[in-house]
This record gives C-alpha cells, structure tokens and sequence, in this order.
C-alpha cells in the first residue's frame, strides 16, 4: 500500500515514531529522527524520499502497515555494520567474505576508512590476493610481468630488473651532480656544446627512456587508470619524466626562435635556459624511485603518512615555542645586551629555529646574560620537545616495516588464491534469522540498535 502520514510519502510524523530495517531477516528498530544522523548514507536517504517510487530506489521494498523497510542483503554483513550504530565501531568479523563486505560497505554508504586499523589491514590483504589470483596462474604472462615489475624475488629475472632499474637511477644521480661542475656550466651560458656535455644528454636520455618505457609497462599492467595515476610513486614518475622531455621541446621552440628573431630571439633563448634549469632541477625526484626496490624507503613513506598527526604536533609545539623564545631574546639583546645580530624578531626566528633543533651555526650568538639564559632555556625546551613524538613515531616505523616485510613474505611463499571466508563452518558463519539479537560471527556482534533505538521485535514473516 501508499505509505501512511508521517511515511516518506506523507507529512512528517511525531518525534516518537519507530521504524524496523529487515535485513535478509536480521530486524533492527530505529527512531525516525535517528536517520538524519545515522552513520549509514543509505538509511539517511530513507528521510529524503517523497512517494513510493523514490522509495524502492533505496530500499527493496516497504511495508506501509508495519512501517518496516525491506533490504535484500548479507544479514551477517549487516550485523558486523549494526555495531556501527550501537558503539561508533566498524570490524571485518570472521564470517563473511573481506572483499563481499566491502562491496556492503559500498552498498550502505559507510567510508572504509571506518573500519578499525587491524581489519582495515586484512581488508587490504584480501584485495592484495584478489589482485594476484586476476594476475594469473605462476607461470602465465600477466603473473610474469607483475613480478618483473613489482615482486623481483621469484625469479632472475625480476631481480636483473630490478638492478637494471637502480642502476639507471644511479646513473641520473652521477649525471645530475657532473652537469652542475663549473667548467660544463660555463659552456651552457656560452652556448656551447662540447663532448662532455654530449655525453650527459646521451646518458640522460638513455635513462629517461629506459623510465619512459617501465612507466608504460606498468601502466598496461594497470586495471584502473585513474588509481594507477594517483599513487604517489606514480606521480614522482610523472614529475621526474616530463620535465626532459618539456625541455627538449622547448630548447627546441627556443632555437626556431632565437635563429629568426635576433635581440627578441636572444631574450626568449635567455629565459628558456633559466625555465630549462628549474626543470632539471626535478631530476631530483629520480632518486624516489628507489622506494620502489627498497623496503625501508617504503616503510618510511609509509610512517609519514600514518604519522601525519604526530608531526603536526610537532610543527604546532615548534611554532609555540618559536614564538616565545624570538622575542624574548630579542628584548634580552637589544634592550640588555650588547645591541649585536638580533636586529629584529623575524631575524631572532631563525636563531630559535636552529637551536630548538639543536643544529646551532654559530651565525647568531646571544652575548648578554639574559640572552644567554633564555638560549638554554630554548636549547632544553628543543630537546623536549622532540623527544614527545619520538616514541610513537618509532612504533610506527616498527610496526609498518613488520607489516610490508610480512606482505612480502606472503608474496614469496606458496601461491594461494584468495580464500572466500564464507567456506567456514556453518557454526561460525551464520545466525539464527528467526530472533532478533541473536549473536552474529565473531560473537558480540548481533543485530542490536544504537542509542535511541527502539526494543527489537521478533522476526515475523
């Protein structure tokens, strides 16, 4: 039937109205109010329908005289999901499949992000897995390539890859520092080109071809695009391989000019050398490429970006301090000192930057008594101050280099595909669909409401 008043098709009800989610069975009470807040997109949409029709573009179905809402999906997911509600939890229990709860995740509109830190991490194992089983069979050409380019262990041939590979980036490196000697620099500004400086550009187009032609490799390999582009190893590729050829190009524009132009062409040849400078200083980022065949530079990518908060912390403790130690020894040399190296407070900032940190060059030195006090006073708060940190950030490191060194060891061992969870025994997957807060798998994690929620009722079909 239509919905009744107060329904999504009718006016809006009292605040005490009640509203029953079924689930494959698993029946959770819930305020009507409760949905404009609730964790779950799908659920809050329930609110914004007007009629029928938009109705069953949520939901399943609906029943107008008990007022419940029907859903066509996994009870068990949707039971590890009502915790969510209850506790402002989110965890990959033991019963469903870890890649079939991703995709209810999906469903329900719930950010994976959610999910607490130790099953987030199995969550990306079992995409890990998934990914290689699609690769192929051991053996096959797409399993082949993905160890060439990514996994060098299983085979010579992967290991020759990838010594090839930081051999050329050692190469870019020993290319970088040789053009910046004097003598070839020299020769740039005259324009001229001797066999020295030949043999760079040859050496360096010879690298940036063989990285051109692994970044296309590794751009078939990918399934999606658009995710392959926004890795952040991808993109140091990006910005380490374009600048070379943008400068080719416009080293070569610059020519064509500069022949046909006289003084106008000599200007535009002038600030095309300063841009291709600036462009081969990127060649910088050739070096992040070794992250790609070294564990310890993946697990300190890894410990920035999980310790984002943590270094905020520090910047924000830095800057407080910075703030009070600059003045201070600037009112203690300029006002009660000797009137010498601190001539303002934006000078005195560099001061305190250097000795919180404890690097101390000597540049500036506080020769008053009062200045000298507060130059401890600064030196111990630096220590402190960085030592807070120090220790989480430690654990951190520990604990993603033990994570990757396992994915590793994973990766080496024998070959298994992805194992669905659902092959469990029946007695740790399913739960009883004929009572309402009847224990999901993992245990404790039944189909109970939130705050707020109603008292369920028993399933009644």
């Amino acid at each position: 039937g239509e919905p009744r008043p107060g329904s999504p098709g009718g006016g809006p009800a009292g605040g005490r109205r009640v509203v029953t989610i079924n689930v494959g069975g698993c029946r959770v009470r819930l305020a009507w109010a409760a949905l404009a807040r609730c964790p779950l997109a799908r659920l809050e949409r329930l609110r914004a329908c007007r009629g029928r029709d938009e109705l069953l573009r949520v939901c399943d179905d609906y029943d107008a005289g008990r007022d419940e809402f029907f859903f066509d999906r996994s009870p068990c997911a949707f039971r590890a999901i009502v915790a969510l509600l209850r506790a402002g939890k989110l965890r990959l229990l033991r019963g469903p499949c870890a890649l079939a709860f991703r995709d209810e995740l999906a469903y329900w509109g719930i950010d994976e992000a959610r999910l607490e830190r130790c099953c987030l991490r199995r969550l990306r194992r079992r995409e890990e897995e998934a990914a290689q089983a699609r690769a192929g069979p051991p053996g096959s050409p797409g399993r082949r390539l993905r160890d060439l380019l990514d996994d060098p262990r299983p085979g010579p041939a992967g290991k020759l890859f990838a010594c090839v590979s930081v051999a050329f980036v050692a190469a870019t490196a020993v290319g970088l520092c040789l053009s910046t000697m004097p003598d070839i620099r020299a020769e740039e500004e005259r324009g001229e080109c001797s066999p020295k400086c030949r043999s760079l550009f040859v050496l360096e187009t010879v690298c940036v071809a063989w990285f051109s032609f692994e970044f296309l490799l590794r751009s078939l390999r990918a399934e999606s695009k658009c995710a392959f582009l926004r890795t952040p190893l991808n993109i140091i590729d990006i910005l380490a391989i374009l600048p070379f050829y943008v400068s080719l190009l416009a080293g070569l524009a610059a020519g064509g000019a500069g022949a046909g132009a006289g003084a106008g062409g000599a200007a535009l040849l002038e600030r095309a050398g300063l841009a291709l400078r600036l462009l081969r200083a990127l060649r910088v980022l050739y070096v992040m490429r070794l992250a790609r065949h070294s564990l310890g530079l993946r697990s300190l990518g890894l410990t920035v970006r999980r310790c984002a908060r943590e270094f905020g912390l520090l910047l924000l403790f830095l800057c407080v301090a910075l703030a009070l130690f600059a003045p201070l020894v600037h009112l203690a040399e300029r006002e009660l000192g000797a009137r010498r190296d601190f001539s303002s407070v934006p000078a005195s900032y560099w001061w305190a930057v250097i000795s919180m940190t404890t690097v101390g060059y000597g540049d500036m030195v506080p020769r008053s008594l009062p200045g000298q006090v507060v130059a401890l006073s600064s030196i111990l708060s630096g220590i402190l101050l960085m030592a807070f940190p120090a220790t989480s950030i430690f654990h951190t490191f520990s604990r993603s280099y033990s994570e990757l060194k396992e994915q590793q060891r994973r990766a080496v061992g024998p070959e298994r595909a992805p194992r669905d969870d659902s092959t469990r025994s029946d007695s740790t997957r399913s739960a009883p669909a004929t009572e309402d807060g009847a224990q999901g798998p993992g245990g404790g994690h039944g189909c109970r409401p939130g705050p707020g929620a109603a008292p369920e009722e028993p399933l009644q079909k």
